[in-house]
């Protein structure tokens, strides 16, 4: 078996704040450890159901560049650094089966832990086909697009509900319950690892009975920016058209490359000074 881990940050048990999350900030180094031992967590449950199974750890916070590389379990293989192919899916095609730790809801959610889509500093809202979607959706919409199907999702409690949401009979592990943007409820990170670890191979026993949201060709793409002026840079782009003061539009073939456009237009606007 392949297995894809995708591994973000603010979803993991204890993250709360910026502070925790933001290379620059005081409690971003102690969050490395954790997000590593959650990492580590989702391989040990890979192995457990499959002693012989490959498992690709996507490195999927920020720089990309977060995960403490001694520490992930050494039977993984880890992808760091940035700009890549497929971003936080990076790895994925060729999969039977993804697990996305460390997750946070979409922008805009409700009362939950350092929310936002792709870049909480230019990005308000993306949809396709209309429906809103966050880094859940799209992601697990993209590892639909190679037939892969997301097993396993972990974060606090509306990651859970979002997952659910998007992604049929998906598996979900809470660390955390979000009491605000900025504050939570969480487990201790030792029980958050040995839940993820037990979770892992039930879930992928019953892979065959998850999937996640399509998105059929032609997809419509917009993305609700957070200032007006954040907009210019994405109209360079060919075929992305200004719909709003704060909002661009395209149409891309089919899901793969609607969602290289929305990672493209996500990082032009925010080279916006």
């Amino acid at each position: 078996m392949r297995v894809h881990i995708s591994v973000d940050m603010e979803g993991i048990a204890g993250a709360v704040t910026g502070t925790d999350v933001l290379p620059a900030e005081a409690d971003y180094a102690l969050t490395r450890h954790l997000m590593t031992a959650e990492a580590s967590a989702a391989v040990r449950g890979v192995f457990a159901h499959d002693a012989d199974a490959t498992v690709i750890v996507a490195d999927s916070h920020g720089p990309f560049t977060n995960l403490i590389q001694e520490e992930l379990d050494s039977r993984a293989r880890l992808v760091r650094g940035r700009p890549r192919p497929l971003a936080m899916m990076t790895g994925v095609q060729g999969a039977d089966a993804a697990i996305f730790v460390g997750y946070h809801g979409r922008a805009g959610t409700a009362q939950s832990v350092l929310s936002h889509t792709i870049n909480g500093g230019c990005v308000s809202d993306v949809r396709c086909n209309g429906r809103q979607v966050g880094e859940i959706g799209l992601n697990a919409a993209l590892a639909q697009h190679f037939e892969v199907p997301v097993v396993l999702v972990c974060g606090d409690d509306t990651v859970a509900a979002e997952a659910g949401s998007v992604i049929e009979g998906v598996t979900t592990v809470v660390g955390k319950w979000s009491l605000g943007a900025r504050a939570a409820e969480s487990l201790h990170p030792a029980v958050a690892c040995q839940q993820i670890e037990q979770a892992v191979p039930a879930a992928l026993a019953r892979r065959a009975a998850v999937r996640a949201l399509t998105f059929p060709g032609p997809v419509e793409v917009e993305v609700d920016l957070y200032r007006e002026m954040m907009v210019e840079n994405p109209l360079l782009i060919p075929g992305v058209a200004r719909t709003g003061p704060r909002t661009v539009r395209s149409v891309a073939p089919d899901f793969l490359r609607a969602y290289e456009l929305i990672m493209l237009i996500t990082m032009v606007a925010a080279l916006t000074s």
